[in-house]
């Protein structure tokens, strides 16, 4: 099947890379109605100046998706663009300068651009690649998802985000503030404001130990309360929301109270965790494709370093169990993948991955449109097919709501009103 494409100018441009139009109108068989929880028939959707329209305006360019279902572009609030996992991957850090990890991320936006997620937030690099990738792709420079950029995670000395964590001890070192770690609340404001001066888009914590950071115990709760709040208070005080990486109980509930605003992963969530998140409105990431990922390579020997590997192995069915849990408590739930764990362009898995654990088609959708911009606090650019909001639109060959792993075979991706990706 070919998508049809009217007028010439599409036509000669479409399969040679980005094609950029003023005005331009899809014509979608059906469109995943996100606000509405429908599929909603056939209709024309105009973008003018990468904004939805409610009508055309001048000269307009036609592409015909009349046997394509429409929905608003994907977002993923959970990925590192600047890595993919890789039995070499811990030797790499020692192998590999900036410059290496820089060009990687390019290769993985444009992946994750082509398989329908306009729009992601990247929550950890080691420095500000992302935020530099982020900015050429607002440039043009570059063709990658929208980014939302957290800059360097923060972690406490010896915790997951600790940058010398599986170092021998003469290049161990002892970490600042500016690398992101942390201990007291006065490093903790510190940080934060030196995110801040990187030009980060919001603040990620690791409350919690880590499955893949060589440390032995990756649920221990690694921040005090008074270094959580100063963080949440120095972020709210810079316009941040603060995301917190979570395996363990007890860290997630201090994290939670401290007003995070998302938990990701979410791993050993009790009861009275999920109480806490629903009295405060705490989004639930639960990137449960990661913990599949990582349970079948602790199958194979020497894949992870052997501190990792009991981790990695308990790791995925309490993610997929506990999501189950989370979901049937009514705790909100905005999607999330930590795809650089998984491969990057694989994004989509996570859907049939969340439908099998529990959650309907519709909402597992909309957990990648209206709840991930509203914790992005984008919702009035982003998330549905919506008069002024970006033109960020996909379309699949069938109805996902039947069968939601069509959303892995993306044939058309359209981000501010750029053609980005037409399938043969």
């Amino acid at each position: 099947m070919k998508i049809k494409i009217l007028l010439t100018l599409l036509i000669i441009t479409c399969f040679s890379g980005l094609v950029q139009a003023q005005n331009i109108s899809l014509q979608c068989g059906a469109t995943v109605d996100v606000l509405g929880k429908k599929l909603s028939g056939p209709q024309t959707i105009h973008v003018v100046d990468g904004r939805i329209a409610a009508t055309p305006t001048g000269s307009t360019e036609v592409v015909d998706l009349s046997d394509h279902t429409c929905l608003p572009g994907l977002i993923d609030m959970h990925v590192h663009l600047t890595s993919e996992s890789n039995p070499k991957a811990y030797l790499e850090r020692f192998t590999l300068n900036t410059a290496d990890y820089a060009f990687r991320a390019a290769r993985y936006a444009k992946a994750t651009l082509d398989a329908g997620f306009t729009t992601v937030r990247n929550l950890g690099d080691d420095g500000t690649i992302t935020k530099s990738l982020r900015d050429a792709v607002r440039q043009g420079i570059v063709e990658g998802p929208r980014i939302f950029s957290a800059g360097k995670s923060l972690a406490t000395t010896g915790g997951h985000a600790d940058p010398s964590n599986g170092y021998r001890a003469d290049l161990m070192g002892d970490p600042t503030p500016k690398e992101g770690v942390v201990n007291g609340a006065e490093d903790a404001a510190k940080a934060v404001r030196q995110r801040y001066k990187e030009g980060a888009d919001l603040i990620k914590i690791t409350a919690t130990g880590g499955v893949l950071s060589t440390a032995k115990n990756g649920q221990n709760p690694q921040f005090t309360e008074a270094e959580l709040a100063a963080i949440v208070r120095t972020a709210n005080d810079y316009g941040f929301k603060v995301a917190a990486h979570a395996h363990g109980a007890e860290g997630m509930k201090r994290a939670i109270r401290a007003g995070v605003s998302s938990i990701e992963h979410g791993t050993l969530m009790d009861d009275e965790a999920r109480k806490l998140m629903k009295k405060h409105g705490t989004y639930l990431v639960p990137t449960i494709l990661a913990g599949e990922f990582v349970m079948n390579k602790a199958k194979i020997d020497g894949y992870f370093p052997e501190i990792v590997r009991p981790k990695a192995a308990s790791i995925g069915p309490q993610l997929k169990s506990n999501f189950k849990r989370a979901v049937e408590a009514g705790v909100k739930i905005a999607f999330g993948t930590d795809s650089g764990v998984s491969a990057h362009g694989d994004n989509a898995q996570e859907f049939a991955l969340m439908v099998a654990a529990g959650m309907s088609p519709m909402e597992a959708i909309r957990s990648a449109t209206v709840h991930a911009a509203d914790l992005l606090g984008a919702s009035d650019d982003l998330g549905s097919l919506t008069v002024g909001k970006y033109g960020d639109i996909i379309a699949v060959q069938g109805n996902p709501l039947e069968n939601i792993s069509l959303l892995e075979k993306v044939s058309f991706v359209m981000q501010g009103g750029r053609i980005v990706e037409i399938s043969k």
